[in-house]
């Protein structure tokens, strides 16, 4: 992967992976041009969609429809160290999300490959709610 800078716009940072182009930015308060998620932001989004391909996956291995599930993600950060200390994965499926699936759901998205590369005192949870 290479990670380069735009020249025409101070803090975009651009990653090349080789098959796609990813563009980074900071928000107006820190200098950016909030054209596109800070670095930190992008981090936590790929916790997060990361799951949702495994969630994706248990659903269409087994015929349901996945369109009406979504995920929320918390993230508590240590309040002396300031760095992330807990995050917890809501899984929300509708009414009718077979109960009989719900661990098997929440273990499905605790194999993200994403996770599985955190640092283990993060501590990650995962649930399931429905709508």
């Amino acid at each position: 992967m290479k990670i380069y800078f735009d020249k025409n716009k101070s803090k975009q940072v651009l990653a090349d992976t080789g098959q796609h182009i990813i563009k980074t930015d900071q928000p107006e308060m820190a200098g950016g041009h909030n054209e596109a998620p800070a670095p930190f932001n992008l981090f936590l989004a790929s916790l997060g969609t990361c799951a949702g391909i495994y969630i994706k996956n248990f659903c269409d291995q087994r015929g349901i429809d996945a369109s009406e599930i979504t995920l929320d993600q918390k993230v508590d950060f240590h309040p002396i160290k300031q760095m992330i200390n807990r995050i917890r994965m809501i899984i929300n499926v509708p009414a009718d999300f077979p109960e009989k699936y719900d661990n098997a759901l929440i273990k499905s998205a605790e194999q993200c490959a994403v996770k599985r590369h955190l640092h283990s005192d993060i501590e990650m949870k995962t649930r399931v709610e429905r709508n």
